[in-house]
């Protein structure tokens, strides 16, 4: 069994896992929500319903990383960002508030204006600077695996063993990270579903599940309304994958993944509550 974490105010001891994180993207262009929260009022309100909903953590995110998605410029990240932050500690000063971020510098701003965590896509490979900078606020740290930038991650992405390397990539950031000074037990681990992997490629991370847990960090796993689930289901529009989502959600618990990333935290964590509920009392 992993050692508790503390995050902000909140101790996560695994024993009520997954615990959810809702996704609030202050974003134009996000893939399924893009322009609905960009606005500071529009962000704080969501957070408020995302708390009520049942989230454990708010992750913020002002660039959209879908794929062929084109970069934004640091200062246009930060005027994105770090208003909300800072709106949302003051409107709710016990929350769990993550950034999902690449840039040191939003990360770095971010925390000093109250953001608890930072979730970032690169590992701390787009931006060097990233490291001193969670070091230097000892936060927790999402690290995801990608394949080639978002603009370029579904230009047909190739692996001999995809879980093989994903896992390698994963073990070798947590040694690096370890080396320059981050504690371990900081350290969150995402196989990045979606992120420079077709559907095959995601389909055999899920199979093999299993194997990331001997990296001994807590894993994450964001699959809200991705293509993967619209493949399945024949289901286009991204808002219509919310069912698939929630059976996501509930096969992940039974897994044992200790977060989840979603955009709508009642559905998915209701249908995880009853499922656990059935399995305790009937057994499955």
């Amino acid at each position: 069994m992993l050692p508790p974490l503390r995050i902000g105010s909140k101790i996560f001891d695994w024993k009520a896992c997954p615990y959810f994180m809702g996704v609030l993207n202050v974003t134009p262009d996000s893939f399924s929500d893009g322009g609905r929260f960009f606005g500071l009022k529009e962000a704080v309100l969501r957070a408020k319903e995302l708390i009520e909903e049942g989230a454990d953590i708010i992750d913020i995110g002002g660039e959209s990383t879908r794929p062929f998605s084109e970069p934004i410029t640091e200062e246009e990240e930060l005027k994105r960002v770090v208003p909300v932050v800072k709106a949302i500690r003051e409107e709710l000063p016990d929350v769990v508030i993550s950034v999902d971020t690449y840039k040191s510098r939003v990360a770095e701003e971010s925390l000093k204006a109250g953001a608890s965590m930072i979730n970032d896509i690169s590992a701390g490979c787009f931006d060097q600077r990233m490291v001193e900078v969670v070091k230097d606020f000892d936060c927790p740290y999402v690290i995801m695996h990608i394949k080639g930038t978002p603009k370029t991650m579904q230009e047909n992405p190739q692996y001999k063993d995809v879980v093989k390397e994903v896992k390698e990539f994963l073990q070798n950031r947590i040694e690096f990270l370890v080396k320059k000074g981050i504690s371990v037990e900081k350290i969150i681990v995402d196989p990045g579903l979606g992120f420079g992997k077709n559907f095959e490629h995601n389909l055999e991370i899920l199979k093999r599940l299993d194997e990331f847990y001997s990296l001994e960090r807590p894993i994450l796993l964001g699959h809200s309304r991705k293509s993967f689930i619209g493949k399945v289901l024949n289901k286009l529009n991204p808002l219509d994958r919310e069912g698939g989502t929630v059976g996501f959600s509930v096969w992940s618990s039974l897994r044992g993944v200790q977060f989840l990333r979603v955009h709508r935290v009642d559905l998915n964590k209701d249908a995880v509550i009853m499922f656990k509920f059935l399995v305790q009392q009937i057994g499955g």
